[in-house]
């Protein structure tokens, strides 16, 4: 039995399909809009609709962007010639935060997973072949996440992209700063040993 009127469980229900979104959570967000006078209301609507009808995605890279090409491949300050590989939007974002890599990216929109029935003609990977052909690449670091779908696809990118006589690497994974190897799993330590480098 709902204690709400229809109209707010409706609301509810919207909220409690974002990620991560309990209802709990869900029940606090939907009477927080509720307190939202009419102005703060609508221009919450306006920028929802203005980014599902604005964004696009970057001719060049798949990020998503106001503009095409978006404004990391449109900087003249990147530098073109290595290219950093992601799964997902989000992981450009991270990688920014970082404030180290000056080059550009190109973002597949997933990985490589058999067992969804996910091939690589699913992701944009020929797209990011047609790139290398058509441009003067000197190196692809692939930044997929360190899961069995991303490692699958990171195996799967090196072998079709080493033969054209790119350098391919691999970002390194381990145990992240303030982490204790007594909890660390297995391969997480051996990541860290395979990334190691000499003081």
């Amino acid at each position: 039995m709902s204690y709400f009127s229809p109209s707010i469980e409706k609301l509810i229900e919207s909220f409690e399909k974002l990620p991560s979104i309990g209802h709990k959570t869900a029940v606090r967000l939907a009477f927080h809009m509720l307190d939202l006078n009419e102005q703060e209301t609508k221009e919450f609507i306006d920028s929802i609709i203005n980014a599902k009808t604005n964004l696009k995605f970057c001719s060049q890279c798949y990020n998503i962007s106001d503009s095409d090409p978006c404004p990391i491949c449109n900087s003249p300050k990147r530098d073109s010639s290595i290219i950093c590989v992601v799964e997902d939007v989000r992981d450009i974002l991270a990688m920014e935060r970082t404030h180290e890599f000056k080059g550009v990216y190109h973002v597949l929109h997933g990985s490589i997973s058999p067992m969804n029935g996910i091939g690589p003609e699913d992701i944009k990977i020929k797209e990011l072949l047609t790139r290398l052909q058509e441009n003067d690449i000197k190196e692809i670091i692939i930044a997929t996440n360190p899961r069995v779908e991303g490692e699958a696809t990171a195996i799967y990118l090196s072998k079709i992209i080493k033969p054209l006589g790119i350098k391919v690497t691999r970002i390194a994974h381990g145990i992240p700063v303030g982490g204790d190897l007594e909890y660390t799993d297995e391969v997480t330590l051996t990541r860290a040993l395979e990334g190691r480098r000499e003081l």
